[in-house]
Protein backbone atom coordinates (compact mmCIF):
# COMPACT_ATOMS: atom_id res chain seq x y z
CA UNK A 1 0.00 0.00 0.00
CA UNK A 2 2.67 2.27 1.32
CA UNK A 3 4.67 1.48 -2.05
CA UNK A 4 1.43 2.55 -4.30
CA UNK A 5 0.83 5.58 -2.24
CA UNK A 6 4.52 6.88 -2.98
CA UNK A 7 4.33 5.88 -6.80
CA UNK A 8 0.77 7.79 -7.00
CA UNK A 9 2.86 11.32 -5.12
CA UNK A 10 5.63 10.47 -8.00
CA UNK A 11 3.88 10.66 -10.48
CA UNK A 12 1.48 13.59 -9.56
CA UNK A 13 2.59 16.00 -12.00
CA UNK A 14 1.45 13.74 -14.85
CA UNK A 15 -1.30 12.76 -13.34
CA UNK A 16 -2.06 16.19 -13.19
CA UNK A 17 -1.58 17.26 -16.92
CA UNK A 18 -3.31 13.78 -18.18
CA UNK A 19 -6.41 14.32 -16.21
CA UNK A 20 -6.67 18.10 -16.43
CA UNK A 21 -6.61 17.44 -20.72
CA UNK A 22 -9.12 14.90 -20.22
CA UNK A 23 -11.34 16.93 -18.31
CA UNK A 24 -10.90 20.24 -20.87
CA UNK A 25 -11.85 17.84 -23.98
CA UNK A 26 -14.99 16.90 -21.71
CA UNK A 27 -15.95 20.44 -21.26
CA UNK A 28 -15.59 21.03 -24.81
CA UNK A 29 -17.33 18.02 -25.69
CA UNK A 30 -20.29 19.31 -22.86
CA UNK A 31 -20.37 22.16 -24.38
CA UNK A 32 -20.98 20.75 -28.18
CA UNK A 33 -23.64 18.20 -27.08
CA UNK A 34 -25.36 21.16 -25.46
CA UNK A 35 -25.25 22.90 -28.74
CA UNK A 36 -26.36 19.87 -30.85
CA UNK A 37 -29.36 19.59 -28.72
CA UNK A 38 -30.90 23.01 -28.92
CA UNK A 39 -30.13 22.76 -32.69
CA UNK A 40 -31.92 19.66 -33.23
CA UNK A 41 -36.08 19.46 -33.35
CA UNK A 42 -36.85 15.60 -33.45
CA UNK A 43 -37.54 13.91 -30.36
CA UNK A 44 -35.68 11.08 -31.18
CA UNK A 45 -32.65 12.90 -31.32
CA UNK A 46 -32.91 15.12 -28.42
CA UNK A 47 -33.31 12.02 -26.21
CA UNK A 48 -29.71 11.00 -27.81
CA UNK A 49 -28.37 14.31 -27.25
CA UNK A 50 -29.61 14.23 -23.56
CA UNK A 51 -27.90 10.78 -23.38
CA UNK A 52 -24.56 12.38 -24.74
CA UNK A 53 -24.84 14.97 -22.59
CA UNK A 54 -25.36 13.23 -18.63
CA UNK A 55 -22.44 11.09 -20.40
CA UNK A 56 -20.25 13.76 -20.80
CA UNK A 57 -21.04 15.57 -17.99
CA UNK A 58 -20.49 12.17 -15.42
CA UNK A 59 -17.08 11.58 -17.42
CA UNK A 60 -16.23 15.58 -16.21
CA UNK A 61 -17.64 14.62 -12.81
CA UNK A 62 -15.40 11.41 -12.78
CA UNK A 63 -12.54 13.41 -14.03
CA UNK A 64 -12.53 16.27 -11.46
CA UNK A 65 -12.94 13.71 -8.02
CA UNK A 66 -9.52 11.50 -9.65
CA UNK A 67 -7.46 15.04 -9.76
CA UNK A 68 -8.96 15.26 -6.00
CA UNK A 69 -8.02 11.79 -5.21
CA UNK A 70 -4.55 12.71 -6.58
CA UNK A 71 -4.32 15.74 -4.61
CA UNK A 72 -5.51 13.82 -1.34
CA UNK A 73 -2.99 11.39 -1.84
CA UNK A 74 0.13 14.12 -2.55
CA UNK A 75 -0.65 15.90 0.41
CA UNK A 76 -2.18 14.35 3.18
CA UNK A 77 -1.60 10.72 2.50
CA UNK A 78 2.06 10.36 1.48
CA UNK A 79 3.05 12.27 4.16
CA UNK A 80 1.19 10.38 6.94
CA UNK A 81 2.57 7.32 5.45
CA UNK A 82 6.35 8.55 5.55
CA UNK A 83 5.66 9.91 9.19
CA UNK A 84 4.58 6.47 10.48
CA UNK A 85 7.18 4.62 8.42
CA UNK A 86 9.76 7.02 9.66
CA UNK A 87 8.33 6.13 13.23
CA UNK A 88 8.78 2.45 12.96
CA UNK A 89 12.26 2.66 11.16
CA UNK A 90 14.05 2.30 14.38
CA UNK A 91 18.24 1.95 15.14
CA UNK A 92 19.59 -2.06 15.78
CA UNK A 93 22.01 -1.88 18.53
CA UNK A 94 23.87 -5.24 18.69
CA UNK A 95 26.09 -5.39 21.87
CA UNK A 96 29.18 -7.35 20.82
CA UNK A 97 30.35 -9.53 23.95
CA UNK A 98 33.54 -11.53 23.22
CA UNK A 99 33.76 -13.10 26.86
CA UNK A 100 37.03 -13.29 28.82
CA UNK A 101 39.95 -12.24 27.08
CA UNK A 102 42.85 -14.16 28.98
CA UNK A 103 46.78 -13.97 28.04
CA UNK A 104 48.48 -16.99 28.73
CA UNK A 105 51.55 -17.09 31.10
CA UNK A 106 54.57 -17.85 29.41
CA UNK A 107 56.44 -20.17 30.56
CA UNK A 108 60.23 -19.34 31.42
CA UNK A 109 62.99 -20.84 29.24
CA UNK A 110 65.63 -23.68 31.03
CA UNK A 111 68.80 -23.13 31.05
CA UNK A 112 70.88 -19.83 30.69
CA UNK A 113 71.07 -17.76 27.51
CA UNK A 114 72.64 -14.62 26.64
CA UNK A 115 70.73 -11.55 25.26
CA UNK A 116 72.48 -9.97 22.53
CA UNK A 117 73.15 -6.09 23.16
CA UNK A 118 75.66 -5.25 20.59
CA UNK A 119 72.63 -3.52 17.87
CA UNK A 120 71.00 -1.66 20.72
CA UNK A 121 71.71 1.90 20.87
CA UNK A 122 71.26 4.09 23.88
CA UNK A 123 70.71 7.76 24.91
CA UNK A 124 68.86 10.34 22.95
CA UNK A 125 68.47 9.62 18.86
CA UNK A 126 67.35 12.48 16.46
CA UNK A 127 63.11 11.78 15.53
CA UNK A 128 64.32 12.84 11.66
CA UNK A 129 66.19 9.82 11.53
CA UNK A 130 63.64 7.20 12.63
CA UNK A 131 60.79 5.57 10.05
CA UNK A 132 57.75 6.38 11.30
CA UNK A 133 54.77 4.08 10.68
CA UNK A 134 52.30 5.36 9.22
CA UNK A 135 48.77 4.12 10.43
CA UNK A 136 46.21 2.56 8.59
CA UNK A 137 42.69 3.48 8.29
CA UNK A 138 40.54 0.23 9.09
CA UNK A 139 38.15 -0.86 6.31
CA UNK A 140 34.51 -0.20 6.37
CA UNK A 141 32.44 -4.40 6.59
CA UNK A 142 30.45 -3.80 3.64
CA UNK A 143 28.69 -7.88 3.63
CA UNK A 144 28.53 -10.39 0.92
CA UNK A 145 29.16 -9.13 -2.81
CA UNK A 146 27.61 -10.94 -5.79
CA UNK A 147 29.64 -10.49 -8.83
CA UNK A 148 28.87 -9.29 -12.11
CA UNK A 149 25.92 -7.18 -10.94
CA UNK A 150 24.93 -4.51 -13.03
CA UNK A 151 26.96 -1.45 -13.12
CA UNK A 152 26.88 1.59 -10.79
CA UNK A 153 24.90 4.79 -12.60
CA UNK A 154 25.79 8.33 -11.53
CA UNK A 155 28.29 7.83 -8.89
CA UNK A 156 31.19 9.86 -10.85
CA UNK A 157 30.93 12.65 -8.84
CA UNK A 158 32.27 13.53 -4.78
CA UNK A 159 29.24 14.97 -4.29
CA UNK A 160 27.12 11.98 -4.28
CA UNK A 161 28.52 8.26 -3.08
CA UNK A 162 27.53 4.94 -1.78
CA UNK A 163 30.19 3.21 0.24
CA UNK A 164 27.65 0.85 1.73
CA UNK A 165 25.35 -0.57 0.64
CA UNK A 166 28.33 -1.84 -1.91
CA UNK A 167 27.22 -2.57 -5.51
CA UNK A 168 25.26 -6.53 -5.80
CA UNK A 169 25.27 -6.54 -2.10
CA UNK A 170 22.88 -8.37 -0.06
CA UNK A 171 21.03 -7.20 2.33
CA UNK A 172 18.87 -9.21 4.89
CA UNK A 173 19.07 -6.87 7.72
CA UNK A 174 19.10 -2.62 9.00
CA UNK A 175 22.27 -1.40 7.45
CA UNK A 176 23.60 2.24 7.85
CA UNK A 177 24.11 3.59 4.74
CA UNK A 178 27.01 5.24 4.51
CA UNK A 179 28.64 7.57 1.49
CA UNK A 180 28.48 11.48 0.74
CA UNK A 181 25.76 13.92 -0.01
CA UNK A 182 26.14 17.40 -0.59
CA UNK A 183 26.38 20.51 -3.59
CA UNK A 184 25.91 24.10 -3.97
CA UNK A 185 22.55 25.40 -2.67
CA UNK A 186 21.96 22.17 -0.53
CA UNK A 187 18.83 21.40 0.34
CA UNK A 188 18.09 17.74 1.11
CA UNK A 189 18.88 14.72 -0.21
CA UNK A 190 17.33 11.07 -0.33
CA UNK A 191 16.94 7.54 -0.82
CA UNK A 192 15.07 5.90 -3.32
CA UNK A 193 14.49 2.27 -4.66
CA UNK A 194 13.15 0.83 -7.56
CA UNK A 195 12.38 -3.17 -7.54
CA UNK A 196 9.76 -5.76 -7.17
CA UNK A 197 7.88 -4.18 -4.61
CA UNK A 198 8.06 -0.93 -5.89
CA UNK A 199 6.10 -2.11 -9.55
CA UNK A 200 9.31 -1.86 -11.26
CA UNK A 201 9.84 2.62 -10.57
CA UNK A 202 11.79 4.34 -8.14
CA UNK A 203 9.93 4.87 -5.18
CA UNK A 204 11.19 7.52 -2.29
CA UNK A 205 11.99 6.06 0.99
CA UNK A 206 10.77 7.76 4.13
CA UNK A 207 14.41 9.26 5.18
CA UNK A 208 15.26 12.80 3.81
CA UNK A 209 18.53 14.12 4.78
CA UNK A 210 18.51 17.56 5.67
CA UNK A 211 22.08 18.29 6.51
CA UNK A 212 25.22 17.80 3.92
CA UNK A 213 27.60 14.96 4.09
CA UNK A 214 30.92 15.92 2.67
CA UNK A 215 32.89 13.46 4.04
CA UNK A 216 32.25 10.06 3.93
CA UNK A 217 29.80 9.03 6.60
CA UNK A 218 26.29 8.16 7.77
CA UNK A 219 23.57 9.03 5.89
CA UNK A 220 20.77 7.43 7.34
CA UNK A 221 19.51 3.40 7.44
CA UNK A 222 17.62 1.48 5.40
CA UNK A 223 15.58 -1.47 6.54
CA UNK A 224 14.73 -4.40 4.11
CA UNK A 225 11.83 -5.69 6.15
CA UNK A 226 9.73 -3.67 4.18
CA UNK A 227 9.92 -4.73 0.95
CA UNK A 228 9.87 -8.37 -0.76
CA UNK A 229 12.96 -10.59 -1.33
CA UNK A 230 14.64 -9.71 -5.16
CA UNK A 231 17.33 -7.53 -7.09
CA UNK A 232 16.27 -3.51 -6.72
CA UNK A 233 18.29 -0.46 -7.28
CA UNK A 234 19.32 1.95 -4.65
CA UNK A 235 20.34 5.67 -5.17
CA UNK A 236 20.64 8.92 -3.41
CA UNK A 237 19.76 12.05 -4.78
CA UNK A 238 21.24 15.30 -3.50
CA UNK A 239 18.37 18.29 -4.28
CA UNK A 240 19.41 22.28 -4.56
CA UNK A 241 16.94 24.81 -3.21
CA UNK A 242 15.08 25.34 -6.30
CA UNK A 243 14.35 21.06 -6.26
CA UNK A 244 16.59 20.19 -8.66
CA UNK A 245 18.21 17.11 -8.59
CA UNK A 246 22.19 17.93 -8.76
CA UNK A 247 23.84 15.00 -8.02
CA UNK A 248 22.90 10.97 -7.60
CA UNK A 249 24.39 7.84 -7.03
CA UNK A 250 22.76 4.35 -8.22
CA UNK A 251 23.58 0.76 -7.88
CA UNK A 252 22.36 -2.78 -7.33
CA UNK A 253 21.40 -4.65 -3.88
CA UNK A 254 20.06 -7.73 -3.37
CA UNK A 255 17.32 -8.06 -0.68
CA UNK A 256 17.15 -11.68 0.86
CA UNK A 257 15.01 -13.07 3.86
CA UNK A 258 17.17 -12.60 7.05
CA UNK A 259 19.45 -15.01 8.05
CA UNK A 260 17.38 -17.80 10.67
CA UNK A 261 18.35 -18.21 14.26
CA UNK A 262 19.42 -21.52 15.09
CA UNK A 263 17.48 -23.28 17.82
CA UNK A 264 18.75 -24.82 20.79
CA UNK A 265 18.20 -28.54 21.23
CA UNK A 266 18.51 -28.26 25.06
CA UNK A 267 20.22 -29.95 27.70
CA UNK A 268 20.93 -33.88 27.98
CA UNK A 269 18.68 -34.44 31.63
CA UNK A 270 21.44 -37.00 33.25
CA UNK A 271 20.71 -40.54 33.75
Amino acid sequence: MAALVFLIEQWATGLYIIFGALFVLQLWRLRAARMSLRATQFELERSLGRFRLANTATYSILLLEAILVVVGVQQIVAPTVRAQLGDTIGTVLITASDGDFRTPTPVPPSGQFVIDSSGVQLGEVNPANQIQPTPTLTPTFVGTIIPNSPAVVGCDTPNAQLQVPANGMIVFEPIIVRGTAFTDDFAFYKFELNGPATFGNFAPLAIDGAQPVIEVGELGQFVPAFYSTGEYRFRVVVFDVNNVARASCELTIYIQDPIPTPTPLGTAAGS
